[in-house]
């Protein structure tokens, strides 16, 4: 940790004559199809589909703040009644950027993240009952971020997730983009903890 934090104070007192990597924005705002997995044999590998938003603006000339939420979920239908499962995940940061070249960025972040479980289960001449739970988390992850070719984007982080509830974990994200326009792209990305792999695909525009 000391380490850590005599690196950022380092990079944090170095001038750099350009703001970003040429042709990356931390301005922007996406939205998407997303799908959790979870490898557990007991409950046979779940998985469960929805949607996420996302968006990043830049305060500064190295730092940015950003936000996402998610909600997936899935239904199981029985012969007396059924049982839908709900997750939504919101999520508050702010990160900094450091040109390492005229393609690549060094990133680094740091978030709150929440998890909202809600069980919903109907049972036939008994009526509908809910159940609702929920954790707060939080992140700090570093990587790069760049631009392989004029009109693609590959980012790489790493890092740590804790909070109330959860046990410490490492946490690791790959996304890319592909450029339609200078401020339209397809991008997908998938981040992985412990036994939960995330994947999203979305359309973002730049600004």
């Amino acid at each position: 940790m000391r380490k850590t934090l005599i690196l950022a104070a380092l990079l944090a007192a170095t001038p750099f004559a350009a703001t970003a990597a040429d042709g990356l924005s931390y301005t922007y705002a996406e939205a998407g199809w997303t799908q959790i997995q979870v490898n557990d044999d007991y409950l046979n590998d779940p998985k469960v589909d929805g949607g996420y938003i996302r968006g990043s603006f830049a305060i500064a000339e190295q730092v940015h703040v950003f936000g996402a939420w998610s909600t997936v979920s899935k239904k199981y239908n029985y012969a007396d009644g059924s049982l839908k499962l709900e997750l939504n995940q919101p999520e508050l940061g702010i990160g900094y950027h450091m040109p390492m070249s005229d393609r690549v960025d060094f990133t680094a972040d740091i978030a709150w993240v929440r998890q909202n479980v809600e069980a919903k289960s109907t049972y036939d001449g008994f009526g509908t009952v809910r159940e609702k739970d929920h954790t707060n988390g939080g992140r700090a992850s570093m990587g790069v971020r760049g631009k392989p070719s004029p009109r693609t984007e590959a980012w790489l982080k790493a890092g740590y997730l804790d909070g109330s509830d959860m046990d410490g974990t490492w946490i690791g994200t790959l996304g890319g983009q592909v450029n339609f326009t200078k401020a339209w792209g397809l991008v997908g990305e998938v981040q992985a903890y412990e036994d939960v792999t995330q994947y999203s695909v979305g359309v973002r525009a730049s600004f």
